[in-house]
């Protein structure tokens, strides 16, 4: 057993600060989606009451351990294991609350990311900084879809568009080939954004404001940034149990 910390050699040039970045519709869009659930989160100490906590810490395990861990890690990302068509779209529709974007979107991402890992065409590699594996990379569509999506200049044309479709891409990956056959990936895919407007709504309607800042606000942000520091933590500082060709540790 070894320890391990991100050494200078294994870094590449950062990309630009945010300054000098061009920000496309997406990225302000994605930028602007994650900004707002973190400001939810100022005022959770003013609207707390253990009923939205609890709703929170429900919705925490539904969405981040049964959808994003379960679901689109486990089952649909590596195909671990086979579960029931009824399950596996169940665990599947819970991943989509967890702000972190429809299966098909998310997969795409994360196969690339083990295909690549820890060089300059993984999505989010912390040789391209802390920051860059943390969070920044979602607002780096331009970057994210030339690691990700080959035909990238000729799919931008040919995609689908609504106001409840949720791109984190200009183009369309070609290793989620599996999913995108399934007509209810594909609906995910088309509806996203309205799946998270009806849970908000739903919450609002059953307990106000702080059902609303706690499960929609508390409760996504706590997922987000434990699956971000899956890509940047532990990428970076922990004991490695074998010497693999990554960076990966356990930190635990």
């Amino acid at each position: 057993m070894e320890g391990s910390k991100l050494e200078q050699k294994d870094m590449v040039k950062p990309l630009r600060s945010f300054r000098k970045k061009k920000w496309s519709k997406i990225d302000r869009d994605i930028a602007g989606s994650l900004f707002f659930v973190h400001i939810l989160c100022i005022f959770a100490p003013f609207h707390f009451n253990w009923s939205a906590f609890w709703v929170a810490f429900v919705l925490y395990v539904i969405t981040g351990l049964f959808g994003i861990s379960i679901s689109y890690h486990r089952n649909l990302a590596h195909r671990s294991f086979i579960l029931p068509k009824w399950l596996e779209y169940l665990f599947a529709y819970c991943g989509v609350h967890a702000l972190q974007g429809d299966p098909i979107d998310w997969v795409s991402t994360h196969r690339c990311h083990h295909r690549f890992v820890d060089t300059e065409k993984d999505p989010h590699s912390p040789i391209q900084g802390f920051w860059f594996s943390h969070i920044t990379w979602l607002v780096n569509s331009y970057v994210l879809t030339k690691k990700v999506c080959p035909k990238y200049f000729v799919d931008r044309q040919k995609l689908e568009r609504n106001m409840f479709m949720v791109y984190m891409k200009q183009g369309r990956p070609e290793n989620v080939g599996d999913l995108e056959k399934q007509a209810f990936y594909r609906f995910l895919h088309k509806t996203y954004f309205l799946h998270l407007l009806l849970l908000a709504v739903l919450l609002y309607a059953m307990g106000g404001v702080p059902f609303l800042i706690w499960g929609m606000g508390v409760r996504i942000v706590v997922v987000l940034h434990i699956t971000f520091m899956v890509n940047s933590v532990c990428h970076i500082w922990g004991k490695r149990l074998w010497k693999t060709n990554d960076l990966s540790t356990n930190n635990w």
